[in-house]
């Protein structure tokens, strides 16, 4: 089997699928690893790197035309003309928010795989690249905040007075946000977080950040693999009102609320941008989805009353070499767990759509769409 990296060419994309290192493991595995030159420049792995490691450099025509299948971060887009029957495709399709582009995937044949769907299962812990990519979005949002903030994080006793810590609020604590809140502690801030879930309160409290109660009904506020459900207008409206206070009392405010394949809610409305203190910092890390922040603009800085507000839209793209290397990992594992025991020495992946990893993540095979949540 033959297996192709080619380089990313979504706009501003620095990651690449697999990293240097992951390459002798699958080649002592059988298979035949083909890479596009300067995959992997953008996030600090050389073309020498790879083929030093076991990989060969071929065209990217070359690449999709002889490969039996195709590790990608962004699979789609895709390269159509690129595909062929019966080819593997793997890497995230945003298929929830981008339907047709799977149905014309499909169209050529092609059986694709996507990165998002992975079931929030324990077999699966170790192919969960959302849950990578959230943990490296949670990181630099804090470091966003903290490079445009104009006073410091930590609490600091010094001959010229005391400096008092910063204030951060973290909206939504799941995987990106308890990585925020982790961050911003470690930089010495005082960190207060909210989550739709009350459940959530435990994990951020053994972070040492204070948990932000509402009095919201939110019985039904998760879904069972964990991610926060969608609401109505009216409870997102009632939030929004006893956030006001809330949001007004701190320095900086990190919003990570997304709903798989929706628009992302609007928790920071204009008003609420415009009640924190000038020169106060908002990070939306939901822009790609069109933001939680009413100013948000997808990687644009705007400044709004004196608040400055980052929307970064691919978060992890801005930390490439270890994003790359936790979503290799990520890939890789799936990879092996597609291709079974013998699956190195076939041309094709062995589908087996009993199996819940492999049935919850296919989305195409045999030219037709197979997801139910697709149909």
């Amino acid at each position: 089997m033959r297996l192709g990296i080619p380089k990313e060419t979504w706009p501003g994309e620095t990651r690449v699928a697999v990293i240097p290192a992951a390459v002798p493991p699958l080649v002592k595995a059988g298979l035949e690893v083909v890479v596009e030159p300067g995959a992997g420049v953008a996030a600090g792995f050389t073309d020498d790197a790879y083929t030093s490691h076991g990989a060969t450099l071929v065209s990217r025509a070359d690449l999709f035309r002889t490969s039996d299948v195709v590790l990608q971060v962004r699979a789609v887009p895709a390269d159509l003309s690129l595909l062929r029957s019966g080819q593997g495709v793997i890497g995230f399709a945003d298929p929830l928010g981008a339907p047709d582009a799977i149905r014309a995937l499909a169209g050529t044949g092609a059986s694709l795989f996507s990165m998002e769907l992975m079931p929030r299962i324990t077999r699966a812990q170790s192919m969960d690249a959302l849950s990578s990519m959230a943990t490296i979005a949670g990181y630099k949002g804090v470091l966003l905040a903290a490079n445009a903030l104009p006073r410091m994080f930590p609490m600091l006793m010094t001959a010229a007075g005391t400096i008092s810590p910063a204030r951060v609020f973290i909206v939504g604590a799941g995987v990106a946000g308890l990585q925020a809140i982790s961050t911003a502690r470690r930089l010495g801030a005082k960190v207060e977080a909210y989550d739709v879930r009350p459940a959530v309160k435990e994990q951020v409290q053994s972070l040492g950040a204070k948990f932000v109660e509402l009095a919201l009904d939110a019985a039904d506020s998760e879904d069972k693999g964990g991610y926060a459900k969608a609401q109505d207008e009216a409870f997102y409206r009632r939030q929004r009102e006893m956030m006001l206070k809330v949001v007004a009392a701190h320095d900086v405010v990190i919003t990570t609320a997304l709903i798989p394949g929706k628009r992302a809610p609007i928790l920071l409305t204009k008003e609420m941008v415009e009640a924190m203190p000038p020169g106060s910092v908002v990070v939306d890390l939901a822009a790609e989805r069109g933001g939680n922040c009413e100013v948000t603009q997808p990687d644009q800085v705007v400044v709004h009353h004196g608040v400055t507000v980052i929307g970064p839209s691919n978060p992890p793209a801005l930390v490439p070499y270890h994003a790359s290397q936790m979503y290799s990992k990520n890939i890789t594992t799936f990879l092996a767990h597609l291709l079974g025991k013998d699956g190195a020495s076939k041309a094709a992946l062995a589908i087996n759509p009993d199996d819940e990893i492999t049935r919850e993540t296919l989305l195409t095979r045999g030219g037709s769409v197979v997801h139910a949540r697709l149909q």
